[in-house]
């Protein structure tokens, strides 16, 4: 099992749902940055539930830094982040009936049967608590490159928002809420997730994420690029099943003339008069926002029956799916987009510049 994200800065996340802990290991990050411990709590913050439209199930996440800082900096060695688990039910779940949406059946195929099944063990949501709390460092260690990210709730069910335009006082506006959406429709939102809850069903959505501030040139044309890492991290979220940059799919309905992006001098540099590409040309970043949008599909843990295997009995079987879920986690993935996206910025910067670009 994989669990190493990046090339030259890197995370590796540890743990499960209902073990003691889950964590992340940040390695390669420069002695001198300033970690921020009220930064990680306010960004864990935003990712745990709050009110009737989301899980029951509330963790504190009183993280313990137990390596790599020293003072309040950095100190050059593996930065480890521990979050212990302190409000499991494990006896909710059970070893033999597959939850449909789930990794249940592949993981039980591909372990053996020797993978922890409760909450979904390793596979969980639960674990983007340790990425988001390793993001933090990452988002504080591209502030003081003034690069900034912001994601906020594109859609969820059918009620929609409105996309980042202008990017940079959205921002700043989205990311201090605690219910991200750009117009005031975040209420409406939450009665619809509360409102799956009620039929003991589920819905998916939409998060559209911006990045602000990078230089021209991040990223590789091929098997490295810019829009490809971002991709590879947002589709390493199980929720995730679907991405697009820029214009996206709408490509497919224009011309060249109207996809292409006009290029005009603004002072001494150069800037596209559109944004269709979505801030990336040849795998690396242009100098114009990064805009990219993610498709978050509904909770699979549903209260109502549905057709699964016995993966014991190797027979066929109906599950009604109990335990404390979401109706609608699309609120609480997108600290995790922002978190992720950091790294993955992080970690190519550093490529492009070398580690101590973000040193003291």
């Amino acid at each position: 099992m994989r669990n190493t994200l990046g090339h030259n800065i890197t995370l590796t996340i540890f743990g499960e749902s209902h073990g003691p802990y889950i964590g992340a290991t940040l390695d390669g990050v420069p002695g001198g940055v300033k970690i921020d411990e009220d930064n990680i709590r306010a960004l864990l913050a935003k990712r745990r539930p709050q009110g009737k439209g989301e899980t029951p199930r509330v963790e504190k996440d009183e993280f313990s830094i137990i390596s790599g800082v020293f003072n309040g900096y950095s100190n050059g060695e593996a930065i480890t982040i521990l979050i212990p688990n302190s409000n499991t039910h494990s006896s909710d779940y059970q070893s033999e009936l597959a939850r449909p949406g789930h990794a249940d059946y592949v993981a039980n195929e591909k372990y053996h049967g020797f993978q922890d099944y409760r909450g979904g063990g390793h596979f969980s949501g639960r674990i983007t608590a340790a990425i988001v709390a390793a993001g933090s460092i990452a988002l504080d260690m591209l502030n003081s490159k003034k690069i900034a990210i912001g994601a906020h709730i594109e859609q969820l069910g059918t009620i929609k928002d409105a996309r980042f335009d202008p990017i940079f006082p959205e921002i700043e506006q989205v990311n201090a809420k605690d219910y991200p959406t750009i117009q005031d429709v975040g209420e409406t939102m939450q009665h619809e997730a509360e409102f799956a809850a009620t039929e003991h069903d589920s819905i998916g959505g939409i998060v559209e994420a911006a990045i602000t501030g990078l230089p021209v040139g991040i990223g590789e044309t091929w098997f490295s690029s810019l829009d490809g890492e971002l991709s590879n991290a947002m589709l390493s979220l199980g929720a995730v099943k679907g991405i697009e940059f820029g214009a996206g799919f709408e490509l497919a309905n224009m011309k060249g003339s109207e996809a292409n992006d006009p290029l005009w001098m603004e002072g001494d540099r150069a800037i596209t008069l559109t944004n269709n590409a979505g801030g990336v040309n040849g795998g690396m970043s242009n100098g114009m926002p990064v805009i990219y949008r993610m498709v978050v599909k509904p909770t699979p843990s549903i209260g109502l029956p549905q057709k699964t295997v016995d993966m014991k009995a190797k027979d066929n079987a109906e599950i009604s799916v109990k335990g404390r879920h979401d109706p609608a986690i699309v609120r609480r993935i997108v600290p995790v987009v922002r978190a992720l996206s950091a790294l993955v910025v992080v970690d190519l910067l550093s490529l492009q510049y070398g580690r101590e670009y973000f040193a003291k």
